[in-house]
């Protein structure tokens, strides 16, 4: 690794705001001390706004949306766009009506499948529960 005197700060433009920014020699060694060998091609404001989820400055106005298909709701008959070609024999929901499907309380688990261990072989094999020890006790 070059020490730090070998390094001098640089100017570069970021590929997102166009913008000059300057690569420091404190930047330069911290790259070179993770074994970075490509220089940084946003700035720091723009890396930042990418981290974050702000999307990458101007560059999000030029990128494609995706395509959208115009459909009718299967539940309300709605006109609506979604972003997937609709296949025959398979139902599409509008915004609304795809909310509504949705299981309430905002848990993803399939509750057909019961996650209970209540006489499981879970709590025969695995609670070695003393006939005196009333902590666990379901009743």
């Amino acid at each position: 690794m070059m020490s730090v005197e070998h390094y001098q700060d640089r100017t570069l433009t970021c590929r997102d705001c166009g913008q000059d920014f300057t690569f420091t020699v404190g930047e330069q060694a911290f790259y070179a001390s993770r074994g970075l060998t490509n220089l940084p091609g946003r700035c720091p404001d723009c890396r930042a706004a990418r981290r974050s989820g702000g999307g990458s400055g101007q560059s999000d106005a030029l990128r494609p949306r995706a395509e959208q298909f115009a459909t009718t709701c299967a539940s309300c008959g709605k006109p609506t766009t979604v972003p997937f070609v609709p296949r025959e024999g398979r139902p599409v929901y509008c915004s609304e009506c795809f909310r509504s499907q949705q299981p309430t309380g905002g848990s993803r688990r399939d509750d057909a499948h019961s996650y209970s261990y209540s006489g499981s072989s879970y709590e025969s094999g695995h609670s070695r529960q003393r006939s005196g020890d009333r902590r666990n006790s379901r009743w």
